[in-house]
């Protein structure tokens, strides 16, 4: 597999919660996958950056307000033929199944493991990259 560049959007009202997010990721989750970040902090900015953006993952802050990742990514698969894949990071893992509600694609659960959200993050934009729907 050759290495590509992936855009990852980075979604919470809260700048260190993102900051987290990023740090957990990297910008390589694996020796073959290189990423760059955008960041939202607002449902709208969320939004914009997918219609701007060629968009590989989308990685939500399931308990930011007032607009919360689980809702965004409902509302964005909704709203959109091919949504990019989506995780979730929630902070109890009794939410997964809100979560599966949404159709989204995987949850982590706060705090973030670094070894566990690099694989997450890699296995998703894998599945991106061969075409292929993932499953919830």
């Amino acid at each position: 597999m050759t290495e590509r560049l992936y855009t990852v959007l980075l979604y919470s009202d809260d700048p260190q919660v993102r900051d987290r997010m990023r740090s957990a990721v990297g910008t390589r989750p694996a020796s073959d996958l290189s990423v760059e970040f955008v960041d939202a902090s607002t449902y709208a900015e969320c939004v914009r950056l997918v219609d701007t953006y060629e968009i590989d993952l989308m990685l939500l802050d399931g308990e930011a307000t007032p607009a919360g990742g689980i809702g965004i990514a409902r509302q964005i698969k909704d709203d959109r033929e091919d949504s990019p894949p989506t995780c979730v990071v929630i902070a109890r893992a009794a939410d997964r199944w809100l979560a599966a509600y949404a159709q989204v694609d995987a949850t982590l659960v706060h705090p973030l493991d670094p070894v566990t959200t690099g694989r997450t993050v890699a296995d998703l934009l894998r599945v991106r990259a061969s075409g292929a729907s993932s499953a919830a």
